[in-house]
């Protein structure tokens, strides 16, 4: 029959024959069972022996469990620590499309919208006639309601005049949509400026950054899309994220490629025990 010692040691202390100590505890159940707060004044080191007092670890290292039976290390982290009120990337979303907007092109006229607000619909005509990209649909959650939505798109776009020598423009725009809903756009303008050397072909390289916060918590789906607003001449080709022919020799589809990235941001807090 296991026979126990008791004695008082700040609260409770028993000490068990097999050499098994519980403090706050008559049951210990290993060889040290604390059942309380611990206040701990100096070092903590792991890996003693009879004859070594064990490794303190270094400043700045923690302490990680190798598992059931083995002896915690002290390991050195890469990753900064995040205090309370700060913002942390939780995740990035990186896409790209080689298809781009080609139905955008000749004879196609523009829908003479001037002007967008954030929260017009994808579907509404009447707030613009949106092509989509694609490939740049991403989706995704969100976990915590005070965050950071970062979008970064870029993408190659290029017209080509009926006649080299005239000057054509065409004026489009580009948005962002999360779950149908415009929050982010850029309307911008590309000219042929009488290039002959190419043909009529002019390239450009548009941009579109924007960072919007405290996006409801829930699924999201962000697509982009744009549209032509105006042309010069109708008869001018127009393409978003390729090139207007493969058998030019200005670009390509790879060059004019369009890319997006997603950067999720959530505020940092810690749930007291």
């Amino acid at each position: 029959m296991k026979k126990s010692m008791y004695c008082c040691l700040a609260g409770l202390l028993s000490l068990y024959a097999n050499a098994q100590v519980g403090i706050g505890t008559s049951s210990p159940n290993s060889t040290l069972d604390v059942n309380g707060k611990t206040t701990l004044r100096k070092e903590l080191r792991v890996g003693g022996t009879s004859t070594s007092a064990g490794n303190a670890g270094l400043n700045g290292q923690v302490l990680v469990s190798q598992g059931e039976g083995l002896p915690p290390v002290w390991k050195s982290l890469n990753l900064s620590f995040m205090e309370e009120g700060q913002y942390k990337l939780i995740n990035s979303y990186l896409s790209s499309d080689q298809v781009g907007i080609t139905t955008l092109s000749s004879n196609v006229a523009g829908d003479t919208i001037y002007k967008n607000n954030v929260g017009d619909d994808i579907t509404d005509t009447s707030k613009g006639k949106w092509v989509e990209i694609p490939g740049l649909e991403n989706n995704f959650t969100i976990k915590n309601g005070k965050n950071r939505l970062t979008y970064q798109f870029q993408t190659g776009v290029e017209m080509k005049a009926p006649v080299a020598t005239t000057s054509q423009n065409i004026g489009f725009a580009c948005g962002v949509f999360r779950n149908g809903k415009l929050v982010a756009v850029r309307p911008d303008k590309i000219a042929s400026n009488n290039n002959t050397d190419k043909e009529g072909i002019q390239d450009y390289i548009f941009t579109l950054s924007y960072t919007e916060q405290n996006v409801p918590v829930g699924a999201q789906k962000v697509k982009l899309a744009c549209r032509k607003i105006d042309t010069s001449n109708v008869l001018s080709q127009f393409v978003i994220g390729r090139n207007v022919s493969n058998t030019n020799t200005v670009s390509n589809a790879f060059t004019l490629e369009s890319v997006m990235k997603i950067d999720v941001i959530e505020y940092v807090t810690y749930q007291a025990n």
